[in-house]
């Protein structure tokens, strides 16, 4: 949990994680996957061992590029395992990254009593790259990946505005960024949502629409 990274592993001292714990709780998630998310955030293990971030990088038919973030105790075991994933969707290891930008990510609450040209007003003169809305109407700014702290603090102050998560993604290029073909879809839906059941996985990106 980014929370747990950001102010501390005990929800009696950290509000934002006790937030999340009860939100996890009240979706049914089990107490094992929530006390291992928190142990993440603190670059550790349930028990004990020291996570390594790991980066892999891989080419699915059809062009398109996927990057995944993972943190684990064995990066061994890890490769191991993802290899098969890989395998089966037909997806090759080779270099990726060079068609994303790294950048922060960060998303707030939603207000409807602050304006968008306001809100698009603050968010650049912070140093924003971009400012757009999610599905449910929070605020989500990219920034660069040495920003988004700051970024972050200022838009809570100037606009009162919670900041419900902050975190680093890889934003493809637009040059890089490509149509998935009908045919492949639920293929890549398939391989997207088994790497995310995966503990280790924190994040997957993809170059496509």
């Amino acid at each position: 949990m980014q929370a747990s990274k950001a102010f501390g592993p005990d929800p009696s001292l950290n509000a934002r994680l006790a937030t999340l714990v009860t939100s996890a709780k009240k979706a049914g998630f089990p107490k094992a996957s929530i006390e291992a998310a928190i142990a993440r955030g603190q670059g550790r293990s349930t028990n004990g061992a020291a996570l390594e971030n790991v980066t892999l990088e891989v080419m699915l038919p059809h062009a398109i590029a996927v990057v995944i973030e993972c943190t684990t105790d064995s990066k061994a075991r890890l490769l191991q395992d993802l290899r098969e994933v890989f395998k089966y969707y037909g997806a090759n290891m080779t270099p990726t990254t060079y068609l994303f930008e790294r950048k922060g990510r960060l998303v707030l609450e939603a207000r409807e009593e602050v304006g968008e040209d306001e809100l698009l007003e603050k968010a650049i003169s912070a140093g924003a790259l971009d400012v757009d809305r999610d599905d449910d109407g929070n605020v989500v700014v990219l920034t660069e990946p040495s920003e988004v702290t700051a970024v972050a603090e200022v838009l809570a102050q100037t606009l009162g505005l919670k900041i419900e998560r902050t975190e680093f993604i890889w934003d493809p290029k637009d040059d890089a960024k490509l149509e998935v073909p009908a045919e492949f879809a639920e293929r890549l839906a398939k391989f997207t949502n088994q790497l995310e059941d995966d503990t280790s996985v924190q994040g997957v990106f993809l170059n496509a629409a």
